[in-house]
C-alpha cells in the first residue's frame, strides 16, 4: 500500500435480537465509541441497556412533517443518555429512528458530551442534508476542554461521520462541491469529472456529474412534468421536495428546470425526476458527447482497474 493511501475500517453491526429491524449495536474496531440504533418497537429495549445509562449524545430522526421527502433530526446530550432520550422522544412525534452514542469504557464527561452535541449540530447544519429540530446552536466553547480533549473529541466525531451512514443516517456528510461551490462556474466545479447527459425526444436535456457516490444534476437541466405516467411514490415525493426547496421550478407547460444543482443517490433517481417516470438511469444517462451509457462507462473503468499494474 502506498504512503497516504486511505486505510480500510472494520465496522461491526450486531443485531441484538437477530432481527434486521430490531435493536442494533454498532462499533468500529479499535474505537471505544458505542452506538445503539432502534425504531419505536425496540426503543424500550435500547433505553434499558446499561451501556445507554451513561454520559453521551443521542439522535432522534424521522420524516420531516413540513418538508416532503425531507428528514428531521434532534440532537441532544446527557449524563444519562437513556433518561434524556426518553424525555426528548416524548416531546417529539416525528422520530422513527433513535440512536445513542456512549463509550464502552464510560469515559465521556459532561463536557465531552456537550462539546460533541454542539459539534454534531454544527456539522449537520453545515451539511444541510437534514432539518434540525434543535432550537439553538450550542457553543462549543461553553465547556472549555483541554487541548488534548478537544483533539480526542474531534477524532470521536470523525468516527461518527464514518459509522452513522452505515446505520442509515448521512446527516454529517458534506455536500458535493458541484452543489456547494455555486459561486464558481460549472466548468470549475466539475473539473476532472465525467459529465453525463440525457437528451429526450421531447427536447428536454439534462447534465450531471458523479461525485463521492452522489449523482449531481446540474443547474439549467430540464425535466418533464405532468406526463401522466405512473410514478413511483418515492420519486413523486422526492419531486415534491425539490419543488418545495426551490430546486425545480416551472418552465412552461409540461416542463420544469433545475435552478440549483441537486445530488441524487443514484442515476435512476435522477432520471426518474427528469423523465417523470421510473427509469433505468444506468442506460438513460450517456457520457456527454458520446453513445456510451453510464453502465458501459462503469464497466470500462472496472476493466482498466483490473488490468492496471
Amino acid at each position: 500500500m502506498s504512503v497516504g493511501a486511505a486505510l480500510g475500517r472494520t465496522i461491526q453491526l450486531f443485531l441484538v435480537d437477530g432481527k434486521p429491524t430490531g435493536l442494533r449495536k454498532a462499533t468500529i474496531h479499535g474505537w471505544t465509541g458505542l452506538l445503539f440504533v432502534s425504531g419505536a418497537s425496540a426503543f424500550g429495549e435500547m433505553t434499558a441497556r446499561h451501556e445507554v445509562d451513561r454520559t453521551g449524545v443521542y439522535i432522534l430522526a424521522g420524516p420531516d412533517p413540513e418538508s416532503p421527502g425531507g428528514t428531521r433530526v434532534y440532537i441532544g446530550s446527557g449524563n444519562s443518555v437513556a433518561e434524556r432520550i426518553k424525555q426528548s422522544a416524548l416531546k417529539r412525534d416525528f422520530w422513527e429512528t433513535a440512536i445513542t452514542v456512549t463509550t464502552s469504557d464510560d469515559d465521556l464527561s459532561k463536557g465531552h458530551a456537550e462539546y460533541l452535541e454542539a459539534r454534531l449540530i454544527q456539522v449537520a447544519n453545515d451539511a444541510g442534508r437534514v432539518v434540525l429540530d434543535n432550537g439553538t446552536q450550542p457553543d462549543t466553547t461553553r465547556r472549555r476542554l483541554p487541548e488534548a480533549d478537544v483533539a480526542n473529541m474531534e477524532q470521536f466525531l470523525a468516527n461518527l461521520q464514518v459509522v452513522l451512514p452505515v446505520v442509515g443516517l448521512d446527516m454529517l456528510k458534506p455536500q458535493p462541491k458541484a452543489v456547494t461551490q455555486t459561486a464558481k462556474s460549472v466548468e470549475e466545479r466539475t473539473s476532472g469529472e465525467t459529465q453525463f447527459e440525457i437528451r429526450h425526444k421531447s427536447g428536454v436535456q439534462a447534465t450531471a456529474v458523479e461525485e463521492d457516490g452522489e449523482f449531481v444534476v446540474l443547474e439549467g437541466s430540464e425535466a418533464l412534468s405532468d406526463t401522466g405516467y405512473v410514478q413511483n411514490p418515492g420519486y413523486a415525493s422526492l419531486k415534491d421536495k425539490l419543488v418545495a426547496n426551490g430546486v425545480l421550478v416551472s418552465d412552461g407547460p409540461g416542463r420544469m428546470r433545475f435552478v440549483k444543482p441537486w445530488g441524487f443517490n443514484s442515476p435512476s433517481a435522477a432520471a426518474a425526476i427528469i423523465l417523470d417516470q421510473s427509469s433505468n438511469g444506468r442506460e438513460r444517462w450517456k457520457v456527454k458527447g458520446s453513445k456510451q451509457n453510464y453502465h458501459e462507462w462503469q464497466q470500462a473503468i472496472a476493466e482498466r482497474q483490473a488490468t492496471a499494474p
